[in-house]
C-alpha cells in the first residue's frame, strides 16, 4: 500500500481499530445479552462499525474508499461468489433429510449408549461436511438425534457435545464451508494467487481424521456413562432412502479435491444431486425451481439456497470492509511487523505458535463466529507466514483448525455452545464440556506445530 493511500485517524493509527472494537462489543451484546445467533444481526454490527468508525477518520470519504477497496478485493469477491454457489448445494442436501438415513442405520443395527453417541458424531460429521454449514447442521441434527440418544441411554452432556463436535468437524473440513473458503482465500502464494481450496482440503484431511478418530473412541467409551436406557422406537425419524444423497456428496468432495476447483465440484454435486433426488422421489421438480403464483415469487431449493446464504455474504462484505480500512491505515502491517519482530516469531515454529494464539484470541473475542475471526486475522497470518516461508496450505490449516477448536467452544462466548444450550436446555458449561472434538483438534494442531508434523515450506 502506498503512503498516499494511508488513512489518517484523529488520535493516531490506534483509532483505526475503532470499527473492530465496535464490532466485538456488538457481538458480545448479541450473544451474551440477546442470546441471538443470526448472521443478519452480525452483518448489521459490521456495517454499523464502519458507519461509526469512519467518524474518527480525518476524511470520511477516504475511509469509505478504503472500505470499498477491501470489499471489492479479489479475495472478498471470490468468497462471496463461492458462498452463493455453495448455498444452493447446501439447500439441496438439507431438503433431502440426509440425517434421517443415519437414524435408520442406528435403529436397524440396534445402537445404544456410547455407541449411539459415537455414531451420531460420525453421522453429524458427514452431514456438516455435505452441507458446509455448522449452524445449519445443528438445527437439523439436534431435533432428530438428541431425543433419540437420551432415549437410548446416552449421557446428555456427551450427546449434546457429539452433535456440536460433528458440526464443527464439517465446518473445518468441508470444501464448501465458509471457514474453509475464508481460510484458503486469505492465504496467498508468492505470486499473489490465493490458496486453492482443493489443495487446502487435501492437506487438512490428516489433521481432521486423527482428531476425529480420537473423538469417536472417547464418545464410544464415555458416551453412555450415566445415561439411562428407556427403550422405545425412533422409526419416525428414519428415512433410508435419503442415504442415496451420499452419492452427490462424495462426487462433490472428490471433484473438488482432485481438480482443486471448487466450482467444478459444486457443479457436479448440484447436477447429480438434483437427478438422484428426483429419481429417488425425495423431492419434486417444483421443489427445484418453480413459480409461486399466489405470492408472485420464484421458489425451490435453488432460491432457498441463495436466500439462506445472503446473510453470511453480508457479514463477509462488512468484515472485508473493516479489513480494507485496517489495511489502508497501516494497522495490519503494523501488527504483523510487531509479531515478526518478537523473539518468539523468529522461527517458523515460533511464528506458527504466535499465529495460533492470535487466531484463538480473535475467535474468542468474536464469540466463536469462526468465519469472522478467520477473515479478521487471516490477512495478518498471511503476512507473517509469508515472511517465514510457511506454505499457504499450512497457514490456512492453522487458521481454520485453531479457530474451529477450543476457542470456538468457550462456554459463555460461543455461538456453537449457545445454540446447543438453547436446543437442549442444558447449561453452556455442560454443552462445552461434551464438545470433545474441539479440545482434541486444538491439541492435534498444537502437536503438529511443536513436532513439525505436516509442516510445508513454500518454494
Amino acid at each position: 500500500m502506498s503512503e498516499e493511500r494511508k488513512l489518517q485517524f484523529r488520535g493516531g493509527i490506534g483509532m483505526s481499530l475503532i470499527p473492530v472494537v465496535i464490532y466485538v462489543f456488538f457481538c458480545m451484546v448479541l450473544f451474551i445479552g440477546f442470546k441471538a445467533f443470526n448472521m443478519e444481526a452480525l452483518a448489521v454490527g459490521g456495517f454499523l462499525a464502519l458507519l461509526i468508525g469512519g467518524v474518527f477518520c480525518t476524511s470520511y470519504s477516504e475511509f469509505w474508499e478504503s472500505a470499498i477497496r477491501g470489499i471489492s478485493s479479489i479475495t472478498s469477491v471470490s468468497v462471496v461468489v463461492i458462498l452463493l454457489l455453495v448455498g444452493m448445494f447446501s439447500a439441496l442436501i438439507k431438503l433431502c433429510g440426509l440425517s434421517g438415513g443415519f437414524v435408520w442405520i442406528a435403529n436397524a443395527v440396534g445402537m445404544k449408549g456410547g455407541i449411539f453417541v459415537a455414531f451420531t458424531f460420525l453421522a453429524t460429521c458427514i452431514v456438516s461436511t455435505a452441507t458446509g454449514s455448522s449452524i445449519g447442521t445443528m438445527f437439523i441434527a439436534f431435533p432428530i438425534f438428541y431425543p433419540a440418544g437420551i432415549m437410548l441411554g446416552a449421557n446428555e452432556m456427551m450427546m449434546a457435545g457429539c452433535i456440536v463436535s460433528g458440526a464443527i468437524f464439517g465446518d473445518n473440513l468441508a470444501p464448501i464451508s465458509d471457514t474453509t473458503i475464508a481460510s484458503a482465500s486469505t492465504q496467498q502464494f508468492k505470486n499473489g494467487k490465493p490458496a486453492d481450496i482443493g489443495g487446502v482440503v487435501s492437506s487438512r484431511i490428516k489433521y481432521s481424521l486423527v482428531a476425529g478418530l480420537i473423538t469417536i473412541v472417547i464418545f464410544a467409551i464415555f458416551g453412555g456413562v450415566g445415561g439411562t436406557y428407556e427403550g422405545g422406537s425412533i422409526d419416525a425419524a428414519s428415512n433410508p432412502v435419503s442415504l442415496v444423497m451420499l452419492i452427490p456428496v462424495v462426487l462433490m468432495l472428490t471433484v473438488s479435491t482432485k481438480t482443486r476447483n471448487i466450482y467444478e465440484g459444486i457443479l457436479v454435486g448440484l447436477a447429480t444431486g438434483t437427478l438422484v433426488g428426483l429419481a429417488a422421489g425425495l423431492f419434486t421438480p417444483a421443489q427445484v425451481f418453480s413459480n409461486d403464483a399466489a405470492n408472485n415469487a420464484a421458489v425451490g431449493f435453488l432460491v432457498d439456497g441463495i436466500n439462506n446464504i445472503l446473510p453470511t455474504c453480508a457479514l463477509v462484505i462488512s468484515v472485508f470492509g473493516i479489513m480494507g480500512v485496517l489495511s489502508d491505515a497501516g494497522m495490519l502491517n503494523l501488527i504483523a511487523e510487531k509479531i515478526l519482530d518478537s523473539k518468539m516469531a523468529g522461527t517458523a515454529k515460533g511464528a506458527e505458535l504466535v499465529c495460533m494464539m492470535g487466531i484463538a484470541f480473535t475467535t474468542i473475542l468474536l464469540g466463536g463466529v469462526t468465519s469472522a475471526s478467520i477473515l479478521t486475522f487471516g490477512p495478518i497470518l498471511n503476512k507473517i507466514g509469508a515472511a517465514r516461508n510457511i506454505h499457504p496450505y499450512r497457514r490456512a490449516n492453522l487458521l481454520d483448525g485453531t479457530a474451529n477448536s477450543l476457542p470456538a467452544i468457550i462456554p459463555f462466548m460461543s455461538v456453537f455452545v449457545f445454540i446447543g444450550s438453547a436446543l437442549t436446555g442444558l447449561s453452556p458449561v455442560i454443552v462445552a464440556g461434551g464438545t470433545i472434538y474441539g479440545f482434541v483438534l486444538f491439541f492435534v494442531f498444537l502437536g503438529a506445530v511443536l513436532t513439525g508434523w505436516g509442516c510445508q515450506k513454500e518454494e
